[in-house]
């Protein structure tokens, strides 16, 4: 195989394993007021931080929409393994801005 076609092939490898970070809906917790934002990530060893960062994006984005900003909450993650899956939810409430 010529070095063009390894390094290319490295190069998809390290793009797969990268991974990206996908969010499902904004959704109203059990108490008024409050929110949950989920977001999921895989590939790597910061596919946890990933997943937070996306969660913690939704969060924002949801508040910033309806004018307010963002109280985070608790967040719950779940994932340990480095090429696992890792989920990160957290609670948050939109309070006015100051």
């Amino acid at each position: 195989m010529s070095a063009g076609r390894v390094f290319a092939s490295l190069a998809a490898v390290c793009a797969v394993l990268a991974g990206c970070a996908s969010a499902g809906n904004v959704t109203a917790a059990d108490k008024q007021g409050t929110f949950v934002a989920s977001a999921s990530a895989t590939g790597g060893r910061l596919a946890w931080a990933r997943a937070h960062k996306r969660a913690v994006s939704e969060a924002t984005d949801y508040c910033d929409s309806r004018g307010m900003q963002a109280s985070l909450g608790i967040e719950h993650t779940e994932g340990l393994e480095a090429m696992q899956q890792h989920d990160s939810i957290i609670r948050f409430e939109c309070h006015p801005r100051l």
